[in-house]
């Protein structure tokens, strides 16, 4: 199947090319918006097949030497899992990141964008030039928070993992929303802090990844297949795990906050966010 572009009535552009599908929005002069959106588009055709190319390496897990990666999306995955390599991680944790990553690379390279952004999924990247703001609803159940992103801070990018997402979790988390330098960086971290919202309880069931998938980086190690009713405790312990995940991860300027859900509670490991989820919901002007 071949990248296919299409731009929607309201002038977003979307990009679909097999797993991968993006929605791309760019604000500035029309005629800056209509280079950028050329930019990107002539760099997306080549980003699935350069992946699949690395795929085995790609679905390895990160030891103690770095990945020796060709292409510069890849590279963008290995680098961004490469802190957490203490734990099994492989560069897939960080795919939807590093492509919205590049992507925006793309779409504002010599560009006088306002403001701009590549939704791979939920996992955002994103672009603001100064006296520019974007908003990124929290969704879970339905909008429950919001995140201001302004141009002076240290946050380009934003990704949520969980159970029932696009990826295995080994955790339990309806959603883990991540805020950090790169969608990527996000993308890992989200990875991390939804893994680390698990307890063990007879309404958890898990079943080895490679017997859902054959081709999963996970390979045996155990993912959550279904979650029954759980007692109020035993929401908290999770979630509190998962907070502890989060709180070190930004302690050590890995992230920059993080919201997390489970059956309708929340932690924020933030004083800047207020829900979990992700989509884009607003941008202006501030």
């Amino acid at each position: 199947m071949s990248a296919l572009a299409a731009r929607f009535a309201d002038g977003r552009l979307h990009l679909q090319h097999g797993p991968i599908d993006c929605i791309v929005e760019a604000f500035g002069a029309p005629e800056e918006v209509e280079a950028a959106c050329a930019q990107v588009t002539a760099r997306f055709a080549d980003i699935l097949p350069t992946l699949v190319r690395e795929l085995p390496a790609l679905r390895r897990p990160v030891g103690n030497t770095v990945p020796l990666l060709q292409g510069p999306v890849a590279r963008r995955m290995a680098d961004a899992v490469w802190p957490h390599r203490a734990v099994y991680i492989t560069p897939m944790a960080a795919v939807a990141g590093a492509v919205a990553d590049e992507l925006l690379a793309a779409l504002v390279a010599g560009r006088a964008l306002d403001r701009a952004y590549v939704n791979d999924g939920g996992d955002i990247a994103f672009h603001l030039a100064p006296g520019h703001e974007l908003r990124a609803g929290i969704f879970a159940e339905g909008l429950d928070g919001m995140a201001r992103l302004t141009h002076d801070r240290p946050v380009r990018g934003i990704a949520t993992s969980g159970r029932g997402g696009r990826s295995f979790s080994r955790g339990i988390a309806d959603s883990a929303t991540v805020l950090a330098a790169t969608a990527a960086a996000a993308d890992a971290a989200a990875t991390m802090i939804a893994n680390a919202v698990s307890i063990d309880h007879p309404a958890i069931e898990r079943r080895p990844a490679v017997e859902l998938d054959p081709d999963s980086d996970l390979g045996e190690i155990p993912v959550t297949v279904a979650v029954g009713p759980l007692p109020t405790d035993a929401i908290a312990a999770a979630l509190d795990r998962g907070a502890a995940e989060a709180r070190r991860l930004r302690l050590c300027g890995l992230i920059d906050g993080a919201a997390l859900s489970l059956a309708g509670h929340w932690r924020i490991e933030s004083g800047r966010i207020e829900g979990g989820g992700t989509a884009i919901a607003e941008t202006r002007s501030a």
